[in-house]
């Protein structure tokens, strides 16, 4: 069964992150705002991982001393759902 998540970023440019899981895998990932390019990225490159693998590399990374990033939103948005 497919697990639909949607996040509410704080701190960052993009405003939320819809996330497909199924069977503690990464299915699909969609930002909304933030820099379209990068954030197409970060989604195509952790689809396919396993949600605790994604979480340990992405966990802590920092924009410009916000205190969070895009890809620590998404580490959250996960860490939510578990």
């Amino acid at each position: 069964m497919i697990q639909k998540i949607t996040y509410s970023c704080q701190g960052t440019c993009s405003r939320q992150i819809d996330i497909d899981i199924e069977d503690g895998t990464v299915r699909k990932v969609v930002f909304s705002g933030g820099c379209h390019g990068n954030t197409q990225g970060v989604a195509a490159l952790v689809c396919g991982m396993k949600v605790e693998e994604v979480i340990a590399r992405l966990e802590g990374i920092d924009c410009h001393g916000k205190g969070t990033s895009c890809p620590d939103q998404l580490a959250r948005a996960l860490k939510s759902a578990r």
